[in-house]
């Protein structure tokens, strides 16, 4: 058990020491540095639809930026959701250290992860709600003078082509 407690350390100390290679080998000041955030933090704020964020980030992040950071969300989604790691390196085509790193994180760090994850499961809740309402109502009476298999029929291509892979 201290093994693993020891593990758990280095790794957050990893995650907090990190620094791209890119970055400048000369620091720069505090107040600098909590100006840059503030100005940061602050473009991701008024985006306000998923258009203008995808557009920021295709401007912002190279595709392979994003593909790494689109992965590291949906692996902290399905290990909320109870997925195993095999299933997740299955769907997601990532290692067992990069989900093991995002499992530490969420167990004792991730706040903001949870934020955002708490409003992904919220809302896709929302969505099967509404989808099981609207499968009772097909169900039940399709329109008037309708053939009822291909109304079922084609009912089904629908659902299945809204179905989300995870």
């Amino acid at each position: 058990m201290n093994r693993i407690a020891n593990l758990i350390r280095i790794k957050l100390a990893e995650r907090r020491n990190y620094k791209m290679t890119q970055i400048s080998k000369y620091p720069i000041s505090a107040a600098v540095e909590k100006r840059i955030f503030e100005i940061f933090f602050g473009s991701i704020v008024h985006l306000n639809n998923t258009t203008d964020v995808s557009q920021f980030l295709d401007d912002f992040l190279t595709p392979t930026e994003k593909m790494m950071l689109a992965k590291r969300l949906a692996v902290a989604v399905l290990l909320t959701k109870g997925y195993e790691y095999r299933e997740i390196r299955k769907t997601l085509r990532v290692s067992f250290p990069m989900i093991a790193n995002v499992n530490i994180w969420l167990k004792y760090k991730g706040k903001g992860y949870q934020k955002v994850i708490e409003k992904i499961l919220r809302e896709e809740k929302i969505e099967e709600f509404w989808q099981k309402i609207d499968d009772v109502i097909t169900n039940v009476v399709p329109p008037g003078h309708t053939n009822w298999s291909y109304w079922r029929s084609k009912k089904w291509q629908e659902k299945m082509e809204k179905a989300k892979p995870f």
